[in-house]
């Protein structure tokens, strides 16, 4: 279900696009609900700004329900009657609940298959159960007879500690001939899945329970502080199971690292560092503090030094960055490459054992291997309307403050002299100047301070 605003958020945003973890609330539900069942026996509910959700989580391959107006949980489901009508069982969960694992939902699913209940729901117990609704059972352990919220509930009925998920399996025959029983007799007039529980028991249905014991699991985000209390349970959680798999990650509470993100064994992490987005990174690699490393695949042996953002980049086996080297997309970094202090690189492949060490910019940039980067060197790849590529084949030497005016090619072995400003394509083994000669003038200084002197 994923057609809520999600109004205590105080956002214009739809609520389950709201993010944690590096991706939003509804892509973690998706992600482990595709562990259990096929992308297209998954439908997402959505409403307010239906479109905005739908383009979010189209990639999934998971199917749509618009529901118009929104009236409730209860009227979600039956907005759903059409789509479920081929379908035996429905799970139904909560797409801003994104700590839910796909064990879980097998647990909830094998229950309702093995007892066969019109209703199972996943409770859980919580040593403080304050705003939640309670679990009414027949007798200890029992059929469930109702689901009552906290301001309704009597003070024994107060004192029970199992509680409502939200997450539920339904026969999907039973659940559409009640569901019109649905009142709205509450204070927002809408129509709540909740009361299904009582509605079948009293058409003598059962209504069955099975319990979670990571009540974290079921947590949701209605406020700015659970939302941040999730992602921060979240990438404690993923730092943990990397370190279980061989990672080293000095301070993981300063580290943000998104869940899709991988690391090899013997890589060491050092606080501050953010690994964003679908992250690859090899094995015995360092990253250095206060580096920002988003879609980015890094190789075995890498160092990062401090400071470097990297972003849809690729580097190579035992390359070397920073410290506070660019990346940009399109950047792909050879082996043994350098990338140096203050470089900035886009659509550019340095080659193998090639370096670029100090103030450079290297765009639309194909580079070979072997090639000195002198400091300062700027690819000039934009005329004001098209961009423009670079060829630096093997073995060349570009001295400092080059300035290369694409298109241009420096071939095989060539030298670029430092301060040039290089318009025209370079041969093979040649040398290339183009710079002003330098003049001299004796004693000019000297006239200039006395004439200064003299006023």
């Amino acid at each position: 279900m994923a057609a809520g605003k999600g109004t205590r958020l105080q956002s214009k945003h739809p609520k389950v696009l709201n993010e944690v973890g590096g991706k939003s609330l509804l892509a973690h539900v998706i992600a482990a609900a595709q562990q259990v069942v096929a992308p297209q026996d998954i439908f997402a509910i959505i409403g307010y700004q239906a479109e905005r959700v739908r383009s979010a989580v189209k990639d999934t391959g998971v199917q749509f329900v618009v529901q118009e107006p929104q009236r409730g949980t209860g009227h979600a489901i039956m907005c759903a009657r059409g789509a479920l009508a081929g379908y035996d069982h429905v799970i139904v969960l909560s797409g801003d609940a994104p700590l839910i694992t796909p064990a879980t939902i097998a647990k909830l699913r094998d229950f309702h298959l093995q007892h066969k209940p019109a209703m199972t729901i996943l409770s859980t117990e919580l040593q403080d159960p304050s705003g939640y609704g309670r679990l009414i059972r027949k007798g200890k352990g029992g059929e469930v007879q109702a689901v009552v919220e906290e301001k309704s509930c009597t003070p024994a009925q107060r004192k029970l500690r199992e509680i409502n998920s939200g997450f539920y399996a339904f026969a999907v025959q039973p659940l559409f001939a009640h569901i019109e029983n649905l009142e709205t007799d509450n204070p927002h007039a809408e129509y709540y899945l909740t009361d299904m529980a009582e509605v079948l028991r009293k058409a003598k249905q059962k209504v069955l329970a099975v319990s979670t014991e990571s009540p974290a699991e079921i947590l949701g985000s209605n406020t700015r502080e659970e939302l941040v209390g999730l992602d921060r349970k979240m990438r404690r959680d993923k730092c943990t199971q990397l370190m279980a798999s061989g990672v080293t990650i000095f301070f993981p509470d300063t580290c943000v690292i998104d869940a899709d993100v991988e690391v090899g064994a013997d890589t060491i992490v050092e606080p501050f560092v953010q690994l964003l987005g679908r992250t690859r990174i090899g094995s015995d690699c360092r990253i250095r503090s206060y580096s920002v490393i988003q879609n980015s695949e890094i190789g075995d042996g890498v160092l990062v030094r401090p400071g470097c953002v990297l972003d849809e980049a690729h580097v190579a086996n035992r390359a070397s960055l920073g410290p506070y080297s660019h990346l940009r997309p399109g950047s792909e970094i050879g082996e043994d490459a350098h990338v140096g202090n203050f470089v900035e690189t886009k659509k550019t492949r340095l080659g193998r054992g090639s370096k670029a060490n100090h103030l450079t910019y290297l765009g639309d940039a194909q580079i070979g291997e072997g090639v000195n980067i002198g400091a300062g060197t700027i690819t000039c790849n934009y005329d004001g309307v098209n961009k423009h590529k670079t060829i630096i084949e093997d073995q060349v030497f570009v001295g400092s403050d080059a300035t290369l005016v694409a298109p241009v090619k420096l071939g095989k072995g060539s030298y670029v002299g430092a301060a040039s400003c290089i318009t025209e394509d370079v041969p093979a083994d040649s040398l290339a100047l183009a710079r002003s000669k330098q003049i001299v003038k004796e004693g000019w200084a000297k006239q200039k301070r006395a004439a200064k002197n003299n006023r």
